[in-house]
C-alpha cells in the first residue's frame, strides 16, 4: 500500500511538472493552441499571474495572424503596441512583427494596403514597438509613416473603416487621428521633426481644432497624443479631461468602458454602465500615468487592485463589446491595456 502511495504520488509529481513546464513553454505557431472566445462566464484566476497574460496575448495574436492573414486594431496593433511591456524577447512578439514588416516590404510593395487606415495604424504600431524596443526607427517603420501623409486628407483625418461600428477603434475618424499623432510623436529619431511629419501634424492640429472630441474616450486620446505632441491640448484642458477621467471611476475601483463611450448597440440590448472591465481600466490607468498622475493617487492605485483581481484563468481581462456581444475582440485590447497599465504603474 506504501509502495502504492508512493507511486502514485510520483506520478502527480510528474504530472504536475509537465503541466507547468507546457504553460511556461513560449507559444509559437508550431504550439499554438488558438485561446477560447472570451466570455464574460469565464473564470477569475487564482492569482494574478503577468505570464498568463502574456500566453494569452502570446496565443491570441498569433491564432488571429495565421487565420485571418490580415492586422487589426484590437488584436496584433494593440499586441505590437503591449508586448514589450512585458518583454519583448519571446517568438510570438518576434513572428507577429516579423509578419508585420512584411506586409510593408511584401504586399504593399505588389498589391498595396488593404486601407488607409491599415497604414496608419501599422505605422503608429511599429513607432510605438520602436519606441519601446530598439530605441532606433526602423527603416520599415519609416516607410509606413511617411506612406501614411500620403493618403492623409487635406481636412487632417484620414478615410477610416467605421461601417463595422467598432467603438473605439473603428467606429468614427477622430481615433485615427489621435493614433496617427501618438505614433509620429513616439518615433524614435525625431522622426516628427521631419517635415513631411510637420506638415501632417499641422493638419492634425486643424482637424482637432474644427473636431472637438466627443465622448470622454476620444479626449483621452488627444490626452495621450499630447504627452508627445505640443499643440493638441492646452495645459487647462490637460487638467480638466485628467479629473474628467478620474471622477469616471466605478464604485469597484476600476472603470467602465461604456461610459468613456456612448453607443447605441446594434443588437437591441442594453450597455451595462456599471462594470469596471479590462479595456476601461487598463486604457484609462495608462493614459492618465502617461499624463504624469502618480501610480500612488488613490483612484490609480484602486484601479491596479482591481486589475490584479480580476484577470480571468485564461489570462486575460473580460470586456464586453459595446456593439453586440458576438463581436468580442475587445477583450484583446482590452488585455494589452491592462498590461500596459500594470507596467506603467510597477506593477510586475
Amino acid at each position: 500500500m506504501r509502495i502504492a502511495r508512493a507511486w502514485l504520488g510520483c506520478v502527480v509529481v510528474l504530472l504536475s511538472t509537465a503541466v507547468s513546464l507546457q504553460a511556461a513553454e513560449p507559444v509559437t505557431l508550431e504550439n499554438l493552441v488558438a485561446p477560447q472566445p472570451n466570455s464574460a462566464d469565464e473564470p477569475f484566476a487564482k492569482e494574478f499571474s503577468l505570464g498568463q497574460a502574456a500566453h494569452f496575448l502570446d496565443s491570441a495574436s498569433l491564432d488571429w495572424q495565421q487565420s485571418w492573414q490580415c492586422f487589426t486594431c484590437h488584436t496584433n496593433i494593440s499586441y505590437l503596441i503591449a508586448r514589450p511591456s512585458i518583454s519583448a524577447d519571446a517568438p510570438a512578439h518576434r513572428e507577429v512583427r516579423k509578419y508585420a514588416e512584411s506586409l510593408i516590404s511584401l504586399r504593399w510593395e505588389e498589391v498595396g494596403p488593404r486601407f488607409d487606415a491599415e497604414v496608419v495604424a501599422m505605422g503608429a504600431a511599429l513607432a510605438l514597438n520602436d519606441s519601446a524596443t530598439t530605441k532606433k526607427l526602423h527603416p520599415l517603420t519609416r516607410m509606413a509613416l511617411d506612406r501614411m501623409w500620403t493618403v492623409q486628407r487635406e481636412t487632417g483625418d484620414w478615410k477610416w473603416p467605421t461601417r463595422c461600428g467598432w467603438p473605439p477603434m473603428e467606429s468614427d475618424e477622430h481615433y485615427g487621428v489621435t493614433l496617427a499623432a501618438i505614433g509620429t510623436g513616439a518615433a524614435p529619431d525625431d522622426y516628427a521633426q521631419t517635415p513631411a511629419a510637420q506638415a501632417g501634424l499641422a493638419k492634425i492640429r486643424l482637424y482637432l481644432k474644427n473636431n472637438p472630441p466627443p465622448y470622454l474616450h476620444h479626449k483621452a486620446m488627444v490626452l495621450w497624443a499630447s504627452t508627445y505632441v505640443s499643440g493638441l491640448m492646452t495645459a487647462e484642458e490637460q487638467k480638466a479631461c485628467v479629473q474628467e477621467l478620474l471622477a469616471a471611476e466605478r464604485p469597484t475601483g476600476g472603470w467602465a468602458f461604456s461610459r468613456l463611450y456612448p453607443w447605441k448597440r446594434a443588437d437591441g440590448k442594453d450597455q451595462d454602465l456599471e462594470a469596471s472591465d479590462g479595456y476601461g481600466t487598463g486604457f484609462v490607468i495608462f493614459v492618465l500615468r502617461r499624463a504624469g498622475v502618480p501610480a500612488k493617487e488613490p483612484a490609480i492605485a484602486r484601479g491596479v487592485g482591481w486589475l490584479k483581481s480580476h484577470q480571468r484563468a485564461s489570462g486575460r481581462w473580460y470586456t464586453r463589446s459595446l456593439n453586440k456581444d458576438n463581436e468580442h475582440f475587445i477583450s484583446h485590447a482590452g488585455t494589452a491595456y491592462a498590461v500596459m497599465a500594470l507596467a506603467a504603474c510597477g506593477e510586475k
